[in-house]
């Protein structure tokens, strides 16, 4: 990293090549200002995962000259790691929304996390150090309270958008394209701007033609209608509770995450008749119309409610004939089986069912589409420009834009996390690298499941492991009795009886072998078991389970 003082740098930690654990970092002399602090969701390979995070070695070894975290909007992906943050390095104070604090404070209050430095902020606030002026620029997103960061430095201002669209009709306030064009006008060095929709062309459709189909398909139904959303997605709660007001249905709401951003809704005055909300018990004595079930599981997740509902789990919805469950969202990458699964068995249960496919104005990106992006790009008119928020086709993309923006090639950079971009009277550049990279958390653990860990549970899933129990008289160098075999994801011991034999004779031969030409120790035995055995056992059946060898010692002549 450049070391010159006079210099600005802007630190990727997490939300380049990826969707989600969003972090960005600006530093000049002795001050840090962090962007954000997300997490990441799991893929399927990384098992018994439950959050990936951003690796924050550099600012625990910078930690004295941090000022501060900035906060942009309240989903995950932005605010998800601030409690696994705040464990490692002391962040003096973090800058949010209302409805973004609202949300922090809850997580650290489940997290167990004691931390009171939240300050809030408006779009009319100015933070101040001795080298930034930080001012915040309402944009709008599927979350109220969402902001583009614009940070003036000694070496020109750098714009952040957060995540956008224009929407001139929106449900929630418009973004506020005359601030941004003022500092348009004023000159941008460069520009950060979300990458999520770079790859789709045209224009993200309006919030408010969501509501009009929405409230088309409740008006018309003339049984229960369920309603599956992102619980994140504060903007379309809202107007699906006020559609259900015009249309005399009450709401029963299932899902925890769901519950929660209502609770966050009723609080900030998003949703002014809490009496709009039953439960199971109230609905009994409604008719059918009367009745809308709002719940989580758009994604197809396991355990979430609809698919509770979907398998005929769910203690106290059981589906009728009649119901109709909308999908008011689009599938994440990757989700796409999970999904099609729960639709194919609410199909079976006889329900109709509506996706964004089948009934197109249902959902609405929260992430501006190429049309938009290129507005962005036209409003600030930043002499340099770096993609972020996605993966790195859609950086890729974003490029080409912002060339067609006319930006000058040689003036975009298409990074990946841990680069560093450099600042310097006007003129950018790149610089060194900084360690980025992936921490995985388990459960209550941080940073102790690596690579080899992830290995080890993907072999486990696919082929198993098997254990054997060895008992050794270490001074008479023999072995006591024949190895104890068993096996778990690999065979079922009882039905594979002349395997196992195969199995346990092959152990006894490495085993007696190894005592009679070798000096005894712990170690080198059961590393000999497990350098002959896997080529044996992957000969016999084409598997390759994880062999654990335990090794029971007795001391008498």
């Amino acid at each position: 990293m450049n070391n010159n003082n006079e210099t600005t740098s802007i630190i990727a930690l997490g939300g380049l090549g990826e969707v989600g654990k969003n972090m960005y970092v600006v530093t000049h002399n002795n001050e840090i200002i962090i962007i954000d602090a997300g997490v990441m969701f799991p893929e399927d390979d990384l098992l018994g995962i439950d959050y990936v995070i951003q690796d924050v070695s550099y600012l625990k070894q910078n930690e004295d000259k941090i000022k501060g975290l900035v906060i942009t909007h309240g989903h995950e992906d932005h605010i998800g790691g601030i409690s696994f943050l705040l464990n490692t390095v002391n962040i003096p104070r973090i800058y949010a929304s209302k409805i973004a604090a609202d949300l922090i404070v809850k997580k650290l209050i489940d997290r167990n996390v004691n931390y009171n430095n939240i300050e809030i902020v408006t779009e009319d606030s100015v933070l101040k150090t001795k080298y930034f002026t930080i001012e915040f620029v309402g944009t709008t997103h599927s979350i109220p309270g969402s902001f583009a960061i614009a940070i003036h430095t000694p070496n020109g201002t750098i714009f952040e958008t957060g995540d956008f669209k224009f929407d001139l009709t929106p449900i929630g306030p418009m973004a506020n394209i005359h601030k941004m064009a003022e500092l348009g006008s004023k000159g941008v060095t460069l520009l950060l701007s979300d990458s999520t929709n770079a790859l789709s062309e045209g224009f993200s459709k309006s919030e408010s033609s969501v509501d009009e189909a929405l409230n088309d398909i409740i008006s018309r139904h003339y049984g229960r209608v369920i309603i599956a959303t992102f619980a994140s997605n504060i903007f379309r709660i809202k107007h699906i509770v006020e559609t259900c007001r015009k249309n005399n249905r009450k709401i029963i709401i299932f899902g925890r995450s769901m519950e929660t951003s209502i609770e966050l809704a009723v609080n900030n005055g998003l949703i002014q008749d809490k009496s709009i909300f039953i439960d199971n018990n109230q609905a009994k004595s409604l008719k059918k119309k009367e009745i809308c079930i709002l719940c989580t599981g758009t994604q197809g997740e396991p355990l979430a409610a609809l698919s509770r509902i979907a398998n005929g789990q769910h203690k106290q919805i059981t589906l009728m004939t009649d119901d109709l469950v909308v999908f008011s969202s689009s599938p994440i990458p990757g989700n796409a089986a999970s999904i099609n699964r729960v639709i194919n068995k609410l199909y079976l249960k006889g329900v109709k069912v509506y996706t964004n496919k089948t009934f197109n104005d249902v959902h609405t990106s929260g992430h501006a589409k190429e049309e938009e992006l290129k507005w962005m790009l036209r409003i600030i008119k930043p002499k340099y420009f770096m993609p972020m928020h996605g993966e790195y086709r859609m950086l890729k993309q974003h490029g080409e834009i912002a060339e067609a923006c006319d930006v000058p090639k040689e003036n975009i950079f298409i990074c990946k996390n841990g680069d560093v971009i450099n600042l310097n009277k006007g003129i950018v550049s790149r610089g060194d690298t900084v360690k980025s990279g992936d921490i995985y958390v388990d459960g209550s653990r941080i940073g102790d499941i690596g690579s080899q860990v992830i290995k080890d549970r993907k072999l486990m899933s696919n082929d198993g492991i098997l254990v054997t129990i060895l008992n050794i008289n270490t001074l008479t160098r023999r072995l006591l009795i024949k190895p104890n075999v068993t096996t778990r994801g690999f065979i079922m011991v009882n039905e594979n009886p002349e395997l196992i034999n195969k199995i346990e004779r092959k152990i006894t031969d490495i085993v007696n072998k190894y005592l009679t030409t070798s000096t005894y120790n712990y170690t080198d035995l059961k590393n000999q078991i497990i350098l002959e055995l896997y080529p044996y056992i992957n000969e016999l059946t084409g598997r390759r389970p994880i062999i654990l060898p335990v090794i029971m010692e007795l001391n008498k002549a």
